[in-house]
């Protein structure tokens, strides 16, 4: 099941399988998740590679940075739910990751197990307690790192959620319907409701479109600009 939902790129990809216990550097997320060593590396290297300490502010790092964990967070276990009725139980102890300079982390689960999810309100169910497993400790971590507003953090996870919803509605299009009605779910649940709102469906989206009301800050980095759902940008 995750072997084919890493088919849709390297945010959906999780490694399985106990070959990969030999090499050393694979970590728990729960320790990127926490305000420690990890995460403060992270964020620092999301800053050099946005254009280094003299040109990007270091709340700014710690918005990018924490969009990038939550966005393979998000993602596997979403695509799992809606493509085959599965939600795997990637908590914070069974999931690890390693650092990537190519791409996003490399995730790695040995032996994941999963809950059945029949309908769009099951899978949200499921992957509710899921992502509450991470992403509050996350927005926490970053906060105590960087002064950063916690809406422009939970408006990051509203935008990787509906980021998702589009991947898999365009990678498989038969999926599309069950793909927006368990986004939509998650968007109106806990710390994402009303963190944007859903209006016509713009292309690539068939359902529904998503237009946040924060900004992850993108637009303060050198060269950076405005996201397709950022309030700031046109409507």
């Amino acid at each position: 099941m995750l072997g084919d939902v890493a088919a849709l790129g390297p945010f959906f990809t999780v490694r399985t399988g106990v070959a990969e216990s030999v090499d050393p550097t694979w970590r728990p997320l729960a320790d990127l998740e926490a305000d420690g060593p990890p995460l403060r590396s992270r964020i620092a290297y999301v800053r050099r590679a946005l254009g280094g300490d003299d040109a990007v502010e270091p709340r700014v790092a710690a918005s990018i940075a924490l969009q990038g964990i939550a966005a393979v967070v998000v993602s596997p276990a979403f695509a799992a739910a809606v493509l085959h009725g599965v939600v795997p139980a990637l908590s914070p102890d069974v999931l690890h990751w390693r650092d990537s300079t190519t791409g996003p982390l490399a995730l790695w689960a040995p032996a994941p197990t999963g809950t059945p999810v029949p309908d769009a309100p099951a899978a949200v169910e499921a992957l509710g307690r899921l992502y509450d497993a991470h992403l509050p400790a996350l927005v926490d971590a970053v906060r105590s790192v960087t002064a950063v507003s916690p809406k422009v953090l939970w408006g990051n996870v509203a935008s990787v959620v509906a980021g998702t919803t589009r991947m898999v509605t365009t990678g498989r299009p038969e999926a599309a319907r069950r793909a927006a009605a368990v986004g939509a779910l998650l968007l109106d649940r806990g710390e994402l409701a009303g963190s944007g709102e859903r209006g016509a469906a713009r292309a690539p989206d068939v359902h529904w479109t998503f237009r946040r009301r924060s900004c992850c800050l993108f637009y303060r980095v050198p060269g950076g600009g405005y996201c397709g759902d950022c309030v700031l940008g046109p409507a």
